[in-house]
């Protein structure tokens, strides 16, 4: 460890009350000493994870040699609506406000841990007290057994950082705040992808409520032509009953779909942190659902790793724990400190009665000065294993960390080929489908004819109108999984965190209570962070003090 300044400047200010000797050599000696002391436990070696040299599933995608910007992927969509959606809902849902608040907590227990490597004692003291000292051994010529005591002074206690205890708690502090951002980013990932899911599935709601309606007009033309044929007798009633409940059955999907279409505007409004009811003004009418890109660039799977703030969470949570052996693995060893007093003690009779306060008067007398300091240590010698099965249960904790970091890492790339594979065939299917309801509708005008000119009877009619509700409710419905598959893969290749890049964590009315409440000083201050910051957070754990 570097020798630091602030050290110096401590042990100088107890040494300018003190007599030049040995203690004052102890002194220096224990800090120099300290300055050059190594950490004990394993330095952090960031993990190496399994990466495929490309995606198995990339159809007309490409793979460019470039980085794929997925910072605000939502636009590619260009749907003006679901980017205010997303907008709002960044800058005002509510687990994400909470999750900004969770890195000031962060900071917070940062400063604390960085505290602990200064002395850890700072502290005045003062007190007055009446002794009464027991007749049998009070002086019989004196006859004083009532004394008063005054006593004031300052405390310092110093345990010096030997075996990098303090320094390895700031590491792990280090990775804490580290891990609290990306589990900020992770929930901004989410966030953006429910939004986007949310108001796709709200669109593909609207568009099969108007396709059952637009049914629903089809069939009551056909039900009024059964009607006016069982009228004229040219057929039985069965084919009116028959007409009518395939109206009434299509009809009996409308509220379904009106159902999802109020549901979904409720989630948008929890996501935007609003009532249910408050979203409606923001998606005032029926539209389609959005629109797939003629090109898709997936970028290489190498990007994965440094994209996606999942990953990058569980990287910091195996720093920091990496850190927590060291600090377990210090207790091994003997502590040193460096302790020392200074300040004023008076005693005064309280008998007669007028020398009373004869001891405060002389409290800040040079005679009433003293002091004390040195240096000192302790061991636990016989912990009975103790402190090494606690280094154990820390390295198994590190070791575990490590498994779900390489599963992070697998699930991650399954994520992204199950909807890449996803996004792919549903486009066939769509295709496939689209042909169908061209053959239906095709089918449904066909049979229609033949039964007015008395050519079929009327169950060619039903059965064309009824597979022309289903294939065409199908139809958007894949449609939307289309869309959907497509969030689903920018959410599986971490896309969207980015947007808060020289962004507060923390929204302004919020610092503004705390810091009413609370002095916060400067750890409320807007903190710009790279794209990559666990890069920064590397820089952080390998600076030479430490």
């Amino acid at each position: 460890m570097a020798f630091n300044r602030r050290q110096y400047l401590s042990v100088s200010a107890q040494k300018g009350v003190s007599r030049p000797g040995f203690t004052s050599i102890w002194l220096l000696a224990l800090v120099f000493m300290c300055g050059g002391c190594t950490m004990v436990g394993p330095d952090y070696v960031k993990p190496t994870a399994p990466e495929p040299e490309a995606w198995l599933e990339n159809g007309g995608a490409e793979a460019e040699d470039r980085e794929t910007d997925l910072s605000a992927w939502w636009k590619v969509f260009n749907d003006p609506v679901l980017n205010d959606l997303v907008e709002s809902a960044y800058r005002q849902n509510l687990t994400l406000q909470a999750t900004g608040i969770r890195i000031l907590e962060a900071r917070a227990q940062l400063g604390i841990a960085i505290g602990d490597q200064y002395p850890q004692t700072q502290q005045g003291f003062g007190d007055a007290s009446i002794q009464k000292t027991s007749r049998n051994l009070t002086n019989a010529a004196s006859g004083e057994r009532f004394s008063t005591i005054y006593d004031t002074g300052f405390d310092v206690a110093w345990e010096l950082d030997f075996w990098g205890k303090f320094r390895r708690a700031v590491q792990a502090s280090v990775a804490d705040l580290e891990t609290s951002i990306a589990d900020y980013d992770d929930n901004l990932v989410f966030l953006t992808s429910e939004v986007a899911s949310t108001y796709i599935n709200l669109r593909t709601a609207e568009e099969r409520l108007a396709v059952a309606r637009g049914n629903v007009e089809i069939q009551t033309e056909s039900l009024r032509l059964a009607q006016a044929q069982y009228d004229a007798g040219a057929v039985y009633e069965l084919d009116v009953f028959q007409a009518k409940a395939l109206l009434r059955t299509t009809q009996s999907a409308i509220p379904g779909f009106e159902t999802d279409i109020r549901q979904a505007k409720n989630a948008l409004a929890i996501l935007l942190g609003k009532l249910p009811g408050e979203v409606d003004a923001m998606i005032s009418t029926a539209g389609p659902v959005p629109t797939i890109p003629d090109e898709l660039v997936l970028g290489f799977p190498a990007e994965l790793l440094r994209r996606r703030p999942d990953i990058r969470l569980a990287e910091r949570q195996l720093a920091g724990q990496s850190a927590q052996i060291g600090v377990a693995k210090a207790d091994l060893f003997p502590s040193f400190s460096l302790f020392g007093t200074i300040g004023y003690a008076s005693a005064g009779s309280t008998s007669p009665p007028q020398s009373r306060n004869a001891g405060l008067g002389e409290l800040f007398t040079r005679k009433s000065f003293n002091f004390s300091a040195g240096p000192s240590f302790s061991w636990d010698l016989f912990n009975y294993g103790r402190i090494t099965n606690a280094v154990r249960v820390e390295d198994a904790r590190f070791q575990q960390l490590a498994v779900d970091y390489e599963n992070t890492v697998l699930e991650a790339y399954q994520e992204v080929e199950d909807a890449l594979v996803a996004y792919l065939r549903t486009q066939e299917q769509v295709a496939l489908l689209a042909d169908a309801v061209k053959a239906y509708k095709d089918a449904v005008n066909l049979s229609s004819l033949q039964y007015r000119e008395g050519l079929v009877d009327f169950q060619r009619v039903l059965d064309s109108q009824e597979n022309l509700v289903q294939t065409q409710d199908t139809l958007v419905f894949t449609t939307g999984d289309v869309v959907l598959s497509l969030v689903g893969l920018y959410k599986a290749l971490g896309g969207g965190w980015e947007i808060r890049i020289g962004q507060d964590f923390v929204p302004r009315k919020i610092k503004t209570k705390m810091q009413e409440r609370t002095d916060w000083g400067d750890l409320l201050a807007p903190d710009e962070l790279e794209t990559d910051p666990s890069e920064e957070t590397d820089k952080i754990f390998n600076r030479p003090d430490w």
